[in-house]
């Protein structure tokens, strides 16, 4: 069966100080319909780069995209991106905010607001909608942008590091909810993040990827269920074999980030 997202011998080349830096080399992925794929690695191992090439936010210097048998040329409103940085208008209020992409779509008035609670609603800010992002905390805004996002039914949501400007307490709590989100709404979700424990937690499957340049080490599958166990084992093995691929000892790693 033919894969619904093909990435084939992707090549991104940018020019540093006069010197050829080979973001991405000869990368090659298929994605399932309704997959959560993670795009794991350090800084500067291609994992934005390889994201925004599938989103069509920029143009592989050689190799090719394809989604559901089309090349991929340029962003559209069915493959939405989530950002660090929420992208909330400070002027709207929650609602508002929530209804923007249904605006594109030129959906009526009253229909907006249905749909925009609906998504308010899955996302947990009931009883906020009339609150300015200024008046939100972090991971509120955050799930404000999740909400918009989901409005327009988006076959594909891409998510670059969404989470790494918050909290460890409220990190995990999105964690959560956007697992459960992805599974009741059977979206295809590719995240990027440098977080292992991150990876696992959310993926079916783990892309990990090194620099220097940047390519596919191993793909990783994640054989654990929809309700995951951070502390239980078949998670812990599956966290300690990417452990391995970096080359990180586990007491190593739990004595840094533990």
């Amino acid at each position: 069966m033919t894969s619904y997202i093909q990435v084939r011998k992707a090549c991104k080349k940018f020019i540093h100080n006069g010197k050829e830096f080979n973001a991405l080399d000869n990368v090659s992925l298929d994605i399932n319909k309704g997959e959560f794929i993670c795009l794991l690695g350090p800084s500067g191992c291609g994992k934005s780069t390889l994201l925004n090439a599938i989103a069509g936010f920029d143009h592989l210097t050689e190799g090719s995209v394809m989604i559901d048998g089309q090349e991929v040329s340029e962003p559209t409103i069915n493959h939405i991106t989530i950002f660090q940085n929420y992208g909330l208008l400070p002027w709207r209020n929650v609602i508002r905010n929530v209804e923007l992409g249904l605006e594109t779509k030129k959906i009526p008035k009253e229909e907006r607001k249905i749909i925009a609670q609906k998504y308010i609603d899955l996302v947990g800010l009931t009883g906020l909608e009339k609150r300015h992002p200024a008046q939100l905390s972090g991971g509120q805004q955050q799930r404000v942008s999740i909400a918009r996002g989901l409005t327009v039914d988006p076959d594909i949501i891409f998510m670059d590091e969404p989470f790494g400007a918050l909290d460890a307490i409220t990190r995990m709590k999105l964690q959560e909810d956007i697992l459960r989100i992805s599974r009741q709404e059977k979206k295809t979700i590719i995240f990027v993040t440098h977080d292992i424990e991150e990876a696992v937690f959310l993926a079916d499957r783990i892309v990990v990827m090194m620099a220097n340049p940047g390519r596919i080490k191993s793909i990783v599958k994640v054989p654990l269920g929809h309700h995951r166990d951070r502390i239980a084992s078949d998670f812990l093995y599956v966290r300690d074999k990417i452990l391995e691929l970096f080359n990180i000892k586990t007491e190593e790693y739990i004595e840094y980030y533990i």
